[in-house]
């Protein structure tokens, strides 16, 4: 493993120890062998807003003791939000995240607020012209979500001044949001699996292993 691995995907700086943390997250959900999930169904349907354009959770988890209305409203609020980072349409954010959002992993260069994820978006797309996002499972707990995220495209962009050759790119995220008293999301922390997109993009090599996708995919 590389000592320190430094990039800026969705405009997040992290050490290689911080992306192996997610590598792990993602090969414990994954273990088993089983076959991927059908969209949202069971109980938690009755949540989920299949009006529009909005993405679909493939999972979703609801605390058994928050309100219906309550959860339906932040279930739509985690779809609108990650409408936005499927379709990079800013329209999907502002509905989102409020005026005063605070991100929580701000990295250095990135601007506070709505506009750094809007500009963190735009220079991800300028890579991955076809980047989706998928919202593999959602969490709702009180006031607040967890995301797991799957984001896929191909490196035919330019990334860091670096022009892509076409490579095929799959890799992980996981977001907490607090939604609050309100109806859009007030503050976040979230977590990259930065080190796959690096190898699958053959921006990085580890060295004394493989240099492929470390989460199988």
């Amino acid at each position: 493993m590389a000592a320190v691995t430094l990039s800026r995907s969705r405009g997040v700086v992290f050490l290689a120890a911080v992306a192996a943390l997610a590598l792990t997250l993602t090969a414990c959900s994954s273990s088993g062998g089983s076959t991927p999930k059908s969209p949202t169904s069971g109980p938690t349907q009755q949540f989920v807003d299949h009006s529009g354009a909005l993405v679909v959770p493939r999972a979703l988890h609801v605390d058994g003791g928050l309100g219906q209305d309550q959860a339906r409203l932040i279930v739509h609020v985690a779809q609108t939000l990650y409408t936005f980072w499927n379709t990079g349409k800013k329209d999907y954010l502002l509905h989102a995240d409020a005026p005063s959002f605070r991100d929580n992993t701000l990295p250095a260069g990135r601007k506070q607020g709505r506009d750094g994820a809007l500009a963190a978006s735009a220079g991800f797309r300028a890579a991955l012209p076809d980047l989706t996002c998928e919202l593999a499972d959602l969490y709702v707990t009180g006031d607040t979500f967890t995301a797991r995220l799957v984001f896929r495209g191909h490196f035919t962009g330019r990334y860091d001044g670096v022009p892509g050759c076409g490579q095929a790119i799959s890799f992980n995220a996981i977001d907490i949001q607090h939604v609050g008293n309100g109806t859009t999301i007030t503050e976040d922390w979230h977590i990259e699996d930065n080190l796959s997109f690096l190898t699958q993009a053959a921006l990085v090599q580890i060295t004394g292993g493989s240099s492929g996708p470390a989460n199988g995919h």
